[in-house]
């Protein structure tokens, strides 16, 4: 049987836009308290009046989840408020324009890295301690399809900071097991989210209708957290049915006389 998620506190990095709005406003439909943290506090509360004007509860607590100081203040003020969270999304996510190596800089090297897996390492190191104590916790980490395969399209570092995402995950599940901390990793495929502005060969209204939409993500997060304590879904990889990465060969198939 499903398990509730009322009276549980979920901590929603990214909550600003995309999968994180989505996912936020799913996480309070089913009964949690959602802190929502991100660095554009105007959309944090765009997010947050999204679910209290639907009955829930919402907590904005800005930081930029990828600097160790700014993660412990945020955390330090879920708590204070909410209580410890039960669950956390780590959910915040960057893709850079000029991403590949011929184009890439330490930069932007060094932001996609912090972004995508120093970020949610800090997140997780802050909530850890809490969910040992209780002997329950959920843990969910937007990585990527990236992170299971070579996809041009997403760049290098995109790619190798993912992959890192997906074995800290896999790691969590091997060492926190024993204290019934679950570690789950969503690896969506091309969804229709803002970072897609990001692609250096823009994508049309079209091409985004047919993806995965960060509404579908945000059920998986929900079905995920709500399975029983002694379930883990370790990873789950969600694609388009029309997948662009195979959509020119498998219409090429389909063509052969």
């Amino acid at each position: 049987m499903s398990e509730s998620l009322a009276g549980k506190v979920a901590w929603v990095t990214g909550a600003g836009s995309g999968i994180g709005r989505s996912t936020a406003v799913a996480l309070a439909a089913a009964g949690a308290a959602v802190a929502l943290t991100g660095r554009r506090v105007d959309m944090l509360e765009e997010t947050a009046a999204q679910i209290r004007a639907a009955g829930g509860t919402a907590l904005t607590a800005p930081a930029d989840v990828s600097n160790a100081e700014a993660v412990t203040l945020a955390h330090a003020m879920i708590v204070d408020a909410l209580g410890d969270p039960h669950i956390l999304i780590n959910n915040a996510g960057w893709n850079e324009r000029y991403r590949h190596w011929r184009e890439l800089t330490a930069e932007a090297a060094d932001r996609l890295v912090n972004i995508n897996l120093t970020a949610p390492i800090l997140c997780t190191l802050a909530v850890l301690p809490a969910m040992r104590r209780r002997r329950e916790g959920v843990l969910v980490h937007v990585a990527s399809v990236s992170a299971t395969g070579i996809f041009l399209a997403s760049g290098p570092i995109y790619t190798a900071a993912k992959y890192g995402a997906r074995a800290m995950s896999l790691t969590l599940n091997a060492e926190e097991g024993i204290h019934g901390i679950r570690s789950i990793c969503i690896n969506p495929g091309e969804v229709a989210t803002p970072i897609l502005d990001k692609r250096p060969v823009p994508i049309t209204a079209e091409q985004r209708a047919i993806m995965v939409q960060p509404e579908d993500v945000a059920a998986s997060v929900v079905f995920c957290c709500t399975q029983p304590k002694h379930v883990c879904i370790s990873e789950l990889t969600i694609t388009p049915t029309d997948n662009n990465f195979y959509r020119a060969d498998a219409h090429a198939i389909a063509n052969r006389t």
